[in-house]
């Protein structure tokens, strides 16, 4: 299975134990539990089982310590957040990207840092930067190809 297939298979659940594998590089199914206890209420069995699919998908890796397993990831945060942020983009016509940014954006809190990072970042796209962006659907799929 491909790189990008194995992010997109994996559920809400697995990517709150991969957030733990990515802060931690390396970690035990005790760690993952006692982690994520903050936010949720699962109980040891429910992390080993999400921690075994995430082997099983290839998103980590294992190896034995003493009576141990170390759990370590084998696909990089990074980019796993850009293929899903890819996927999301090709759900919605090609016009209406900016829109999905501008959510994005508006529903994020965002440091002096991001802000400054993401005016750089347009300041760049400008330069290439089109009048008008193709629709990219098929007929039947946005409002783009009803006659008005």
């Amino acid at each position: 299975m491909s790189e990008k297939k194995k992010i997109l298979t994996i559920t809400d659940a697995e990517w709150e134990v991969m957030r733990v594998a990515w802060a931690t590089k390396e970690t035990t199914s005790k760690e993952v539990t006692d982690i994520l206890n903050e936010k949720t209420e699962w109980k040891s069995t429910t992390v080993k089982t999400l921690l075994s699919r995430l082997v099983d998908k290839g998103m980590l890796g294992t190896t034995r310590k003493g009576n141990k397993f170390i759990y370590f990831p084998l696909v990089e945060e990074r980019k796993s957040i850009e293929v899903l942020s890819k996927e999301i983009l090709t759900k919605v016509c090609s016009k209406k990207v900016g829109n999905v940014l501008e959510s994005i954006i508006n529903e994020s809190q965002l440091s002096f840092e991001d802000i400054d990072a993401l005016e750089s970042l347009l300041k760049e796209k400008r330069k290439s930067a089109v009048e008008s962006v193709p629709c990219n659907c098929i007929k039947g799929q946005c409002q783009c190809h009803i006659a008005r």
